[in-house]
């Protein structure tokens, strides 16, 4: 399939892929697609599969007191899943949804399992992938603790250069902690 290439070339960026993990890789993952605004990954099971996308944009949340909370959004070339859940295989917080439509790459956890034990060079990936996701992670942490709503949106905006353009709003407003009037106010003075 011509589309596999993508992901292929993902990994090439991190560690170089052997002809049998390559097949190993390919041999394991499956295509799906999910409409704009349906439900990716429902807090109440576990997640058994992590998303490679391939076109799209999804959006990670938790529900407090009955309202959505963004925690992060994926865009074309990463992964996703709901992190403990997948790892820890426990039910855990995180709802993933699609906010447009969007093409994904799954694999399972057991199939990741099997290629870390059987082909070392997969921890290096994980490694070297991780780092970058870690580093997002504590700036997102830093931004949340000790800046203004004019710096966390400049912030998110720097983030998500790429993609800020595509997310609804409400989404946005809820990722900085702020309402969505304070953010129209914000994006009208910038």
């Amino acid at each position: 399939m011509q589309t596999e290439t993508i992901l292929l070339a993902h990994f090439e960026k991190y560690i170089q892929l052997s002809d049998n993990l390559q097949r190993e890789l390919v041999s394991r993952i499956h295509f799906k697609t999910f409409k704009k605004g349906e439900l990716v990954h429902d807090a109440a099971t576990v997640c058994t599969e992590s998303y490679f996308i391939q076109k799209g944009l999804l959006r990670t949340y938790f529900l407090k007191d009955g309202k959505e909370v963004s925690e992060y959004f994926s865009e074309e070339g990463e992964w996703v899943n709901s992190p403990r859940s997948f790892m820890q295989r426990k039910v855990d917080i995180y709802y993933i949804d699609a906010i447009e439509n969007t093409e994904v790459f799954c694999l399972h956890v057991n199939d990741l399992v099997y290629l870390f034990e059987n082909f070392p060079e997969m921890e290096r990936y994980a490694r070297l992938s991780m780092g970058t996701v870690f580093g997002h992670l504590m700036e997102r942490i830093t931004s949340l603790r000790f800046t203004t709503a004019l710096e966390k949106y400049i912030h998110f905006c720097e983030t998500y250069k790429d993609v800020y353009h595509r997310i609804p709003l409400g989404m946005v407003a809820s990722y900085l902690g702020i309402t969505q009037e304070t953010l129209s106010r914000i994006r009208a003075k910038k």
